[in-house]
């Protein structure tokens, strides 16, 4: 009897193995799907995507979209920024707000109840647009590169998912440094932010991913300034332009365009994806990690 349970417990096991992967396989295939798609769009003449139909290889092969988009005479310049911006506002936001989340992780600290309050409050009042950018103006950062960096420099979501974590690491860790002579600024430095990789690599992410795609600043308050002006305002300009040109499929077609409001987004899509889709793979391991151990309180 026991032998028989047994075998049925491997079958049942083996059948359980064969249902997940098939699972697993069809929602890689959903997901992989409109990415692939995309791509096929991006490789495709334009005129002739305007026929729908197109799957996962290209129907009539092209680089007219790509070379649209290079063209652009402010693209290096717009690259240069947004490669500048993404960095910078990552290394420094991510310093700031680690380094504000352990102050307000220190149990002796008295005034960490009401700063966590007003720093929550900033994650649903703000000032609205127009006092934002009166504001913004007042301090000298239109037209200033500074606008991308100091604004955001401290994030209530990202404080709070670090301090979640530093508040799950052993206070002896803090107490035998305290014992030793070391200081407050040296145990953030040489304690805690080695053991926050996880969740420092998490909120790294987050952060880039926004610097990256952010466009709207830059045409807000730098869109008289071409020398720093970013990528994704560029390609929205583009885009925009393109789809203004391409309302009429008639005419895009008596026209001789190669290119359509759908091929240059689908372009547009691919490049402004790639360096992020490049940067993940080296985050991952400590994604799954940092978020989970960050976002949940014991």
């Amino acid at each position: 009897m026991r032998t028989q349970s047994l075998k049925k417990q491997k079958i049942g096991d083996k059948v359980f193995d064969v249902v997940n992967m098939i699972i697993l396989a069809l929602f890689t295939l959903i997901i992989l799907y409109p990415i692939v798609n995309t791509i096929a769009y991006s490789f495709n003449d334009g005129t002739d995507a305007l026929r729908g139909g197109i799957y996962l290889l290209p129907r009539q092969w092209s680089l007219q979209n790509y070379k649209t988009v290079f063209n652009n005479e402010l693209l290096p310049t717009a690259t240069k920024i947004s490669v500048l911006r993404t960095v910078i506002a990552t290394v420094s936001q991510l310093f700031v707000t680690s380094l504000l989340a352990y102050i307000l992780s220190r149990k002796e600290f008295i005034f960490k109840k009401q700063l966590s309050f007003i720093y929550v409050l900033t994650m649903y009042v703000n000032g609205g647009l127009i006092p934002t950018f009166v504001l913004y103006k007042n301090l000298g950062l239109t037209n200033n590169f500074w606008v991308y960096i100091i604004p955001g420099m401290v994030s209530a979501f990202n404080m709070i998912v670090i301090r979640t974590f530093m508040n799950g690491l052993p206070d002896s860790l803090v107490e035998s440094a305290q014992v030793d002579g070391a200081g407050h600024f040296t145990i953030f430095m040489k304690i805690i932010l080695p053991l926050c990789k996880p969740v420092l690599a998490t909120v790294a992410l987050f952060i880039a991913v926004y610097q990256w795609n952010s466009w709207f600043d830059a045409m807000l308050y730098n869109r008289t300034s071409s020398n720093l002006t970013t990528l994704q305002y560029e390609l929205m300009k583009l885009l925009s332009s393109v789809m203004n040109q391409g309302s009429n499929a008639e005419a895009m077609k008596n026209a001789g365009n190669t290119v359509s409001p759908l091929t240059m987004r689908a372009a547009t899509t691919v490049i402004t994806a790639l360096p992020i889709v490049c940067l993940y793979p080296f985050l991952q391991r400590y994604f799954v990690t940092g978020l989970t151990i960050g976002g949940v309180k014991e």
